[in-house]
């Protein structure tokens, strides 16, 4: 007989709350819910257009700090930094001017992305690489500076026995 009184509860319970439900819907305005939405979309869409015209568009690097970089294979790279602006570099690349923006991790390791070309620099103290993002593939690996060629140079000096003074 509980089991009865159980269910009849629930039934009741359940008829009670789709009643006012349907008694909100009907007394709530179709119209207003439906410009709402339509008013947020193209603000969300204005919001994520900002970004990619910054990504696109060529930086100016007339006062920045330029680090020559030498890859494999021949390939060079040359990374633009402002000293006020650590969020950013200019990454010139087969003749054109790329602005990439620093992406966080955990491992120390400095990365820059620009999302609309799918470049990727990652910056380690040994080396550098570029990759894109959009293929799946390297770019340029093993590049480096002239600060980070001078290991090299000492390790093969004294491979080979002699000095470098």
């Amino acid at each position: 007989m509980s089991l009865a009184k159980l269910l009849l509860a629930c039934s009741l319970s359940l008829t009670a709350l789709t009643l006012s439900s349907a008694a909100r819907a009907d007394n709530a305005p179709a119209k207003a819910t439906t410009k709402k939405t339509a008013k947020a979309k193209p603000a969300a869409k204005a919001a994520e257009a900002k970004p990619a015209d910054e990504d696109v568009a060529e930086p100016a690097v007339g006062e920045s700090a330029a680090t020559e970089f030498d890859c494999e294979l021949g390939n060079k790279i040359t990374i633009y930094e402002n000293v006020n602006d650590d969020a950013h570099i200019a990454l010139r690349w087969k003749k054109r001017l790329h602005r990439l923006t620093r992406v966080g991790t955990t491992t120390g390791a400095h990365r820059f992305e620009n999302h609309v070309y799918g470049l990727v620099w990652i910056g380690i103290p040994a080396k550098g690489m570029l990759l894109d993002s959009k293929q799946g593939r390297q770019l340029a690996n093993e590049c480096r500076n002239a600060e980070q060629m001078k290991p090299l140079a000492a390790n093969e000096a004294a491979a080979t026995g002699t000095s470098l003074q």
